[in-house]
């Protein structure tokens, strides 16, 4: 069997040991419905930008934020059951969403990184939701992923704090990985990929890190704002 077809054959035998069920309405046969789905593409064919109004519209130092969908409804349930349920086959649609939303806001860019999650935190989970969103986007985009950040410390999560606790939970939490396997960022304009933005500050923090490691510009994409 080809490499590349082994993670097709996982979800196949996966669909047929336990079939999915919609993370929006619960309808079994898919992950998420055709119906529910159509809440990721609330944002698509919208003008490039961040909408005036929003709080931290452009958390510096990112060059552009592209989202699909807000926080809410059948997209919440997604991201909540991809990152808390187990439930990777969600990975798919919402990595394709992001890189349909990409591609309508005519941005471009040279690589995908993901946000990380603390490694023990991915242990504890069995993976990094945000790396799983950034390789399904990949495949639709035709851009690779490079797994070039890593988390250096701990920190909690973003939902538990206010909009000022959050820029100080995540200072200095992320550096460059001395090593990355695939290659490097500097010179690169750079995609950051996370799952849900707020303030930004997490994804600034990633962008200065970048920055520091000699990425030309860093844009950021998610699935979803939380407003």
């Amino acid at each position: 069997m080809r490499l590349a077809a082994i993670p097709t054959a996982a979800a196949f035998l996966l669909d047929v040991a336990l079939p999915p069920s919609c993370a929006g309405c619960g309808v079994d046969g898919e992950a998420l419905c055709h119906s529910c789905g159509h809440a990721l593409r609330e944002r698509t064919e919208l003008p490039a930008g961040v909408p005036i109004g929003l709080p931290a519209s452009m958390p510096l130092p990112l060059t552009q934020l592209e989202w699909c969908a807000p926080f809410s409804g059948p997209v919440r349930a997604a991201l909540h059951k991809l990152k808390y349920g187990g439930e990777r086959r969600l990975a798919e649609p919402l990595g394709e969403a992001m890189a349909a939303r990409w591609r309508a806001a005519a941005a471009g860019g040279d690589v995908l990184v993901p946000v990380p999650v603390h490694h023990e935190r991915a242990r504890q989970r069995g993976y990094d939701q945000a790396v799983l969103l950034a390789r399904a986007a990949s495949l639709q985009l035709g851009m690779p992923c490079l797994i070039a950040l890593e988390r250096t410390r701990a920190t909690r999560p973003q939902f538990d704090l206010g909009r000022k606790a959050r820029k100080g939970n995540v200072a200095g939490a992320f550096a460059a990985r001395a090593a990355p396997s695939s290659g490097s960022v500097a010179g690169a304009w750079v995609v950051l990929v996370d799952d849900v933005v707020t303030t930004g500050s997490t994804l600034a923090e990633c962008a200065g890190a970048l920055y520091d490691a000699g990425a030309m510009a860093v844009s950021g994409l998610t699935v979803a704002r939380e407003r």
